[in-house]
């Protein structure tokens, strides 16, 4: 009955150019691995990946990628990493069950992020006990830090503290969600003080940077434009990132 079922969602998936992943969880492995090794561990997962890639393959089925997903960080990167030495096929990277959204994406981060710079994944897939949404929005943030995609904006910020010639922290969250829909890989530092501020704007496209008594600098590609106040710094810096995406654009 498993062989007739399995036969059947290959030829479904034949018919119409479907890619399928195997699917290896520490949390349902099967019966006499786990028997075998006693507890889920990378040499578990990896022989269950191995077992499944055979019946696909002794079916002429290829068109497939490969998961061993745990919610043990360490286990899932030593799994990834064996099974990436066993075989050729486009590996799919994710920790399972992961958690809350912050949990979860400090762990995700921790997992994914250290296969990919390994070179290891093709494919990835944040799991949150969360909206979707925000787990493609980490996917993204993830590939963006590693410099493996280029899209939208990338805010570089420093945390609060006494220098700060704004709130930087709200103005940040403001910022977030008003740059939201450009697509265009632009990068925005908001520095509160003078101390690291000039030399992170000259690193980015648009930049501010605090100042007394509400004066901030702006700069653009890296060079000092003109002093902006507060109240009016949000809008400005909306203005120069659009500004700026849409010269990109072209």
């Amino acid at each position: 009955m498993r062989k007739k079922k399995i036969n059947e969602v290959l030829k479904a998936a034949k018919d119409n150019n479907c890619s399928i992943r195997i699917g290896v969880n520490a949390g349902s492995l099967e019966k006499d691995i786990l028997e075998k090794f006693k507890e889920p561990c990378p040499e578990a997962l990896v022989e269950s990946a191995l077992r499944n890639i055979n019946i696909l393959e002794d079916q002429d089925f290829f068109n497939f990628k490969i998961s061993v997903k745990s919610s043990d960080v360490f286990l899932s990167i030593k799994a990834y990493r064996q099974l990436s030495e066993a075989t050729d096929y486009p590996l799919h990277l994710g920790i399972t069950e992961a958690g809350s959204f912050i949990s979860g994406s400090v762990k995700s981060s921790i997992g994914v992020g250290s296969l990919l710079l390994d070179g290891i994944g093709d494919t990835i897939r944040i799991s949150l006990s969360d909206d979707p949404v925000k787990e493609v929005k980490i996917g993204n943030e993830i590939l963006k830090s590693l410099n493996l995609r280029h899209r939208g904006v990338k805010i570089i910020s420093c945390p609060s503290c006494a220098r700060q010639g704004f709130q930087v922290i709200d103005t940040v969250k403001i910022l977030e969600e008003k740059l939201s829909h450009i697509k265009t890989p632009v990068t925005l530092s908001i520095i509160g003080c003078v101390v690291n501020g000039p030399g992170e704007a000259a690193l980015t496209d648009v930049g501010i940077t605090g100042g007394k008594k509400g004066n901030n600098m702006l700069y653009l590609s890296g060079l000092q434009k003109e002093k902006v106040l507060t109240d009016d710094m949000i809008n400005r810096v909306v203005k120069e990132v659009e500004k700026k995406a849409s010269e990109l654009e072209k």
